[in-house]
């Protein structure tokens, strides 16, 4: 968590954090537009160049950043259309974003992670409208075992729903390939790529 300092964004908006040896990764923001500060999602890469170095930092440390940037807009600039989110891990900060931005909910939110403890926000997102959580890489009682994609025949389809994918490119490009078959047109598919593979 870092002090906003009156930097505006969009739910949606990435910026760019630098470490001392100015190796930089972009990072989704999390937090609300009314928030004071800024939050992100964040997984530590044992081999990366800027995670680990974001997780030794101590309060007070200067971090820099680069001004906000990106077009991806979950659940603006579509008027009155319903719309949907689908994310997997960090891939979820946008949609916090959104949800601790505006009233105006999503018909629904499918989340999939590795473990229940990787579950960024689940409670304040399936306080605010349904979302379904599915868990890869552990047995759970309370969700389904296995991938995101897994409960795509359990979500609304309509040609005037928009679908917003976020997170690991192999899902986005899955999510995207089963919605075009089931009849949504492309530019109904929005996508933001988190991690490639």
């Amino acid at each position: 968590m870092l002090d906003r300092n009156e930097l505006k964004f969009s739910p949606g908006d990435c910026t760019a954090i630098y470490t001392d040896t100015d190796k930089s990764r972009p990072y989704s923001i999390a937090s609300g537009t009314n928030e004071s500060e800024l939050r992100f999602a964040i997984r530590k890469m044992e081999d990366g160049e800027v995670s680990p170095w974001l997780m030794d930092r101590q309060p007070g440390d200067i971090i820099r950043m680069t001004p906000p940037f990106g077009w991806f807009r979950p659940g603006q600039e579509i008027g009155e259309a319903p719309f949907v989110f689908i994310a997997t891990g960090t891939g979820i900060a946008p949609f916090l974003s959104y949800q601790k931005t505006f009233e105006r909910p999503p018909i629904q939110c499918l989340y999939g992670i590795r473990s229940e403890a990787d579950a960024i926000g689940f409670e304040d997102l399936r306080d605010s409208f349904p979302t379904l959580l599915a868990v890869s890489r552990e047995q759970t009682s309370n969700h389904h075992h296995g991938r995101v994609t897994d409960l795509l025949d359990q979500l609304s389809i309509d040609p005037e729903i928009h679908y917003y994918c976020c997170g690991l490119e192999s899902m986005i490009n899955e999510v995207g390939t089963w919605l075009q078959a089931n009849g949504i047109p492309l530019m109904q598919i929005h996508r933001e790529v988190f991690f490639h593979g």
